[in-house]
């Protein structure tokens, strides 16, 4: 492995596999475009416990328990467990998955974790510090509505810019050698802030640490837009999907022509437009990682897809910061993935 240029690791071509991933989906994913895609769809968000955070804590179980099992490895063969959500202190990741009671490293880059959890797990694997490692996150609308915004009983009436909090989880298991699917780059992210203050315009928020993660990965790489069959971030929604084209268009990026097919969003693909209540789409530390590991990587087992670049987003604000009338600095984490056995 190397690094390259400012911010990318190149991890290898055959040296990262992603040996199995997990989906668990809420009801309303389970019911949008991409349902086929997850392993498990829920009817009951509370997953059958008697609090929101409860319930996101098994989901988070049952993913990494299913990954665990289409890998055929055991619990205890894993060297690193890496991941986050997004309530405070990491619970749901933490109390979700002691039960594997293995080393663990919770990360966080709010609605960006996975590609942190997953550059970190793609680490220590190919320096050989780890031979198999599960990473995972998982995001449940009303606990981050509880933490974030207003209690869901309040019933606050939200604009059209607003975004839903995906409820879900995923777990992927990495090893050495060759795989369904390589990570074979990871860019690490710098922190951008456009001055947006508003946590209803997250997509405007992020759009431009998208734009500049995706300008330096091509940039570290010698890769030009056109080496990808898709780039797709991770939590702008259909608003800031607009905004992010508009920026690498503006910024030479590419032509509006390519940009226009090559560049997508999870967030714009997680919902149907016409679904209640999603506004301009999805977000949350389960949005990019339900979408990746279900509906993308069966587009690449297809052979649709055999390059893609993942650059989820994440709005880096804080109950505190918001209610001081701080403005929302974000970030972008970009991997690379391409098309294995």
């Amino acid at each position: 492995m190397a690094r390259l240029g400012r911010s990318t690791w190149a991890l290898g071509e055959r040296q990262v596999a992603v040996i199995a991933a997990s989906t668990v989906a809420g009801s309303l994913e389970s019911q949008g475009p991409l349902s086929d895609a997850f392993d498990v769809r829920l009817s009951d968000d509370r997953a059958g416990e008697d609090s929101w955070e409860r319930a996101e804590q098994v989901m988070f179980h049952r993913a990494a328990e299913l990954a665990c099992e289409k890998a055929s490895v055991k619990p205890e063969a894993l060297d690193l467990v890496v991941g986050a959500d997004l309530n405070a202190q990491l619970t749901s990741f933490y109390m979700g998955l002691r039960h594997l009671a293995r080393p663990m490293l919770g990360v966080y880059s709010a609605c960006a974790s996975i590609c942190e959890a997953l550059a970190v797990a793609g680490l220590a694997v190919a320096t050989g510090f780890a031979d198999k490692v599960l990473a995972g996150t998982s995001s449940h609308t009303s606990t981050a509505e509880r933490q974030f915004r207003y209690p869901t009983e309040y019933g606050v009436q939200r604009p059209p810019s607003a975004q839903r909090t995906v409820t879900g989880a995923g777990a992927a298991i990495l090893g050495r050698g060759r795989g369904k699917w390589q990570i074979t780059h990871a860019t690490i992210g710098e922190i951008a802030d456009f001055g947006v203050r508003s946590p209803w315009e997250m997509g405007a928020a992020m759009a431009p640490a998208a734009c500049d993660t995706i300008r330096q990965h091509l940039a570290d790489t010698g890769r030009s837009l056109n080496d990808y069959d898709l780039v797709v971030t991770g939590d702008l929604g259909r608003v800031g999907l607009d905004i992010l084209r508009h920026l690498l268009v503006e910024e030479g990026v590419a032509p509006a022509s390519l940009v226009s097919v090559r560049v997508s969003d999870c967030g714009a693909m997680i919902y149907a437009e016409d679904q209640p209540e999603v506004f301009s789409g999805g977000s949350g530390a389960a949005c990019s990682t339900l979408v990746t590991f279900g509906h993308l990587f069966r587009e690449m087992e297809r052979g649709r897809v055999n390059r893609l670049l993942l650059c989820a987003t994440g709005a880096l604000l804080s109950q505190v910061s918001a209610q001081q009338g701080e403005t929302i600095p974000s970030i972008s984490h970009a991997i690379a993935f391409e098309r294995g056995d």
